[in-house]
């Protein structure tokens, strides 16, 4: 009776909330424009804001004209002032929270949160969870058992801020009427080391009764293969009233096939785009393709096109002058002091009624050794048409070029690891090679010129990347390797594991 009860009312719940966010869908391009307005409004008195004289900035151009595009290189020393306490720097007073995450350049980054940006973090994901429940009449998971990945709740501090990766602090922020039912455990969720955690998770989630699993697609891998080996049976076996994954970080589509051979028939799937920096976009329709980007969450959003990105002059369009169907690099001013901040995705515009996206790759996650500019949407794609072709299933998989090889010309080199091999591999690395010369014109000039010879795959073992992941320290949590890279350093480490 009470899960009829709490069903009804999740189902109530939903139908309003939908009804409530038309206005913002209709609205988006002056709900931006006043979204801006009001965060620098609120910071002008800030160090930020008195150094690029905010008081003067009546409009979009004036911002664009006073405020560069930065990276976390450029914030670092505004930052560097609130991590030793000082007040009111990019931000009245200081952050709530710093989400420390791993950099490259910079070594771990401590993005921050501020009071007024975690409630929006939370509501994101209500309103991705409320458009599911509304759009499926379907609120069956709320009355089973819901994992939530996440990396350890326990936080420190600096200087009165809490710190830790976002997905444990979030953990601290989960409504109540969810708490009862989320697994794994606090004991669990402590432990540091990814393999040994995964392992708990199982003996724990493992005879529960699963109706929601929430996770990034190589994290889920692991878990669902765990469980498979320990009870032999096919995830919707084990949990037979799995109703729904709920997904972020990575394009989900090159794992769809793999996740649905684990689960043993398709479960539904909510797809989502978080970050430190914010919740940016939720899958708002399940029967149309990309994420509903969230105009009204206090974030600005700027787009540059790809070909402009890191250009001096580099055009910095707002939401209503994008195109459908151009690659963007994603620019953000948020309500925790980031401005004009380049977080490194690209999206793209499928939709304008309203706004949907698809996140197409990273501005650093490329392969452009001879011009070409391959991103990620292009290898994903061609990857998946391939595979829609043959009997073949991929766990993973790394492109690098191959500038200098022993002889002949270079060369693409696409490290595959295979759950499932093409009975005629040669064929399979046509096809490939075929579709990435349909996707990206640049590259079908260099073949076609003799500049590069086609695509070689090399086979990997099994868990080829885990074992990456573990050399780098990076295995679990939402760490993700990269797909593209324009140079060798993650294709050295995999010419050791060929099959």
């Amino acid at each position: 009776m009470i899960n009829f009860i709490k069903k009804n009312i999740a189902l109530i719940w939903a139908k309003n909330h939908v009804k409530g966010t038309q206005s913002f869908k209709e609205n988006a391009v002056r709900n931006q424009e006043q979204v801006l307005l009001s965060l620098i409004r609120t910071a002008e008195k800030t160090l930020f804001g008195r150094t690029h004289q905010f008081e003067n900035i009546k409009s979009v151009q004036d911002y664009q004209n006073r405020v560069q595009i930065a990276d976390y290189e450029d914030l670092k020393p505004y930052i560097e002032k609130v991590k030793k306490g000082e007040r009111h720097i990019l931000w009245p007073e200081t952050p709530e929270y710093f989400a420390k995450t791993s950099g490259t350049t910079s070594g771990s980054k401590y993005i921050p949160i501020s009071k007024e940006a975690m409630p929006y973090q939370i509501a994101a994901a209500q309103s991705a969870i409320f458009h599911y429940i509304a759009q499926q009449n379907n609120a069956d998971f709320v009355a089973g058992k819901m994992i939530f990945i996440q990396g350890s709740p326990e936080l420190e501090e600096i200087n009165g801020i809490k710190t830790g990766r976002l997905s444990g602090i979030v953990a601290h922020h989960i409504p109540s009427y969810l708490q009862k039912n989320r697994l794994p455990s606090l004991k669990t969720n402590l432990i540091e080391d990814w393999e040994t955690k995964v392992d708990e998770i199982v003996k724990e989630t493992e005879k529960e009764n699963m109706t929601l699993i929430s996770g990034i697609p190589p994290w889920l891998i692991m878990y669902f293969e765990k469980l498979i080996e320990r009870n032999g049976k096919k995830i919707t076996e084990l949990f037979p009233n799995l109703q729904l994954i709920i997904t972020g970080g990575v394009n989900y589509e090159p794992y769809r096939e793999k996740m649905n051979e684990l689960l043993g028939k398709p479960v539904d799937t909510l797809q989502t785009f978080p970050a430190s920096e914010g919740f940016f976009a939720f899958q708002d329709d399940f029967n149309k393709e990309g994420l509903l980007l969230l105009t009204n969450h206090g974030i600005f959003y700027e787009f540059i096109p790809l070909e402009d990105y890191g250009k001096p002059q580099a055009r910095r369009l707002t939401l209503k002058q994008v195109e459908l169907h151009k690659d963007y690099a994603l620019i953000l001013t948020t309500n925790s002091g980031l401005w004009a901040y380049s977080i490194g995705d690209v999206v793209r515009f499928i939709s304008k009624d309203p706004y949907r996206i698809l996140v197409s790759g990273r501005t650093k996650h490329f392969t452009s050794a001879f011009g070409e500019h391959v991103i990620a949407f292009e290898v994903e794609e061609s990857l998946k048409a391939t595979v829609e072709k043959f009997p073949a299933q991929i766990t993973e998989f790394h492109l690098a070029p191959q500038v200098n090889p022993v002889e002949g010309l270079p060369f693409h080199e696409w490290f595959i690891e295979f759950e499932k091999e093409p009975a005629d591999l040669e064929i399979f690395r046509k096809t490939l090679d075929d579709e990435m010369r349909k996707r990206n014109s640049y590259y079908d000039d260099l073949i076609s010129g003799r500049i590069l010879k086609p695509l070689i795959i090399t086979a990997l073992k099994k868990n080829a990347f885990q074992d990456y992941a573990k050399s780098e320290g990076k295995l679990g949590g939402q760490n993700k390797i990269p797909r593209l890279a324009n140079d060798r350093k993650i294709a050295e480490f995999l010419e050791c594991l060929k099959k």
